[in-house]
């Protein structure tokens, strides 16, 4: 309780000693001169318009002109005139009582290098490079081609690398320091639900207000930057999965995902299955997310005569904007659990997490996480940046 206290009061000083806005902007508002407010609420949280922005391959299109383009004179060229280029930047001083450091300045957290932009009429590019993730060169993490309303229909397709969590809440996109922690864990095998190579489709019924994402992966995510393999895919089989989601009005959408895959080690097998619901809910100030998932694994140990192992997982989170999307105050509050057949994979934290507009890409965050499963505390103050 005293802890809480000192975080509220911590808040409630941040609000009095917080500057004007600054000037500076990241790539695609200075590409189109729009406030970063356009898109996101807070960066790095998207507001509707912004997914659909994403969704047009980072394309304005009611704002594109020839031009803004090298073009050469050849009508299948269609070059930006300027490289489009921004960096993110997280830092953040921590208190964890569990850890064996219990008081750690992580300054940098993270630091990438993001592009993204047009290549062609309905083309489109991103991608980022970590340069420094707690101390270690993370590598390419995001990385595709989006190609937007192929053959003039509502389908989209992605190619390259991406998170295979992405159709359900961005992992990249969260306000808080605390993860969406069942999408990252893996349960003894290679598959979780982080970063993969491979395509996505996207398909919108504007009729209905329904979204369908399938996507077809490698299964064994990505190797880390300095490890030595030459593979892509370590495993012979893919994996597949498919969303489905249902809008109703602007204020609710609920769907359903599904995830198959198997991979192969020492000659067995592991069957690998994720299924689960999931609810969005907007009203005025207050957004809720619910996400439940279930795994099995037929044979994640890789053992002879293997039984099936279930494990599940909840991501709940509720935020507060008091001025919607003119808000400089923001609260978060994330609950994320995880049981386990297996041992050694239950997971339960509640957290709460205020973030401060110093400017529009200048996020001051103060956040307060409580383990629930071995009754430890750990205080995060830091800040997020984008130019």
């Amino acid at each position: 309780m005293r802890l809480f206290k000192i975080f509220l009061l911590l808040l409630i000083a941040v609000s009095f000693v917080a500057p004007d806005q600054s000037d500076a902007i990241p790539a695609f508002a200075r590409r189109y001169k729009v406030s970063c407010t356009t898109c996101h609420a807070p960066f790095p949280k998207l507001k509707p318009y912004g997914d659909e922005f994403a969704g047009n391959g980072f394309i304005m299109v009611e704002e594109e002109k020839a031009r803004d383009y090298v073009t050469a004179g050849d009508d299948l060229l269609w070059l930006n005139k300027d490289f489009p280029l921004a960096i993110r930047f997280d830092a953040y001083a921590l208190y964890d009582e569990k850890a064996d450091v219990d008081k750690d300045l992580e300054t940098p957290w993270g630091l990438k290098f993001m592009s993204g932009g047009t290549l062609y009429k309905s083309i489109g590019y991103y991608f980022y490079f970590y340069m420094s993730e707690r101390g270690e060169v993370a590598g390419i993490e995001d990385a595709y081609i989006h190609f937007d309303n192929v053959f003039d229909t509502q389908l989209d397709v992605m190619v390259g690398q991406f998170q295979t969590s992405d159709p359900l809440m961005k992992r990249e996109l969260r306000l808080t320091f605390e993860d969406y922690v069942i999408y990252t864990k893996q349960f003894g095998s290679n598959t979780n639900l982080a970063y993969d190579r491979g395509i996505m489709l996207v398909y919108g019924l504007p009729q209905t207000g329904t979204d369908i994402i399938g996507f077809v992966v490698n299964g064994n995510g990505k190797a880390e930057a300095d490890e030595d393999t030459k593979k892509f895919d370590s495993n012979k089989y893919k994996n597949f999965g498919i969303r489905v989601s249902q809008g109703i009005g602007d204020i609710l959408s609920f769907g359903g995902y599904y995830y198959q895959g198997k991979e192969v080690s020492a000659g067995l097998e592991n069957e690998i299955t994720y299924y689960g619901p999931d609810i969005n809910i907007g009203v005025g100030p207050l957004e809720f997310t619910g996400q439940y998932l279930v795994r099995e694994d037929s044979n994640p140990m890789y053992e002879a005569n293997a039984e099936t192992q279930e494990s599940s997982g909840i991501v709940a989170e509720l935020i507060f904007a008091p001025n919607l999307d003119r808000s400089r105050f923001y609260l978060v509050g994330l609950y994320n659990q995880v049981d386990s057949d297996l041992e050694g994979y239950a997971y339960e934290t509640a957290t709460l997490s205020g973030s401060y507009l110093l400017s529009r890409n200048l996020r001051l965050i103060l956040e307060y996480t409580r383990d629930l499963e071995f009754e430890n505390n750990r205080v995060t103050l830091g800040l997020v940046s984008g130019f």
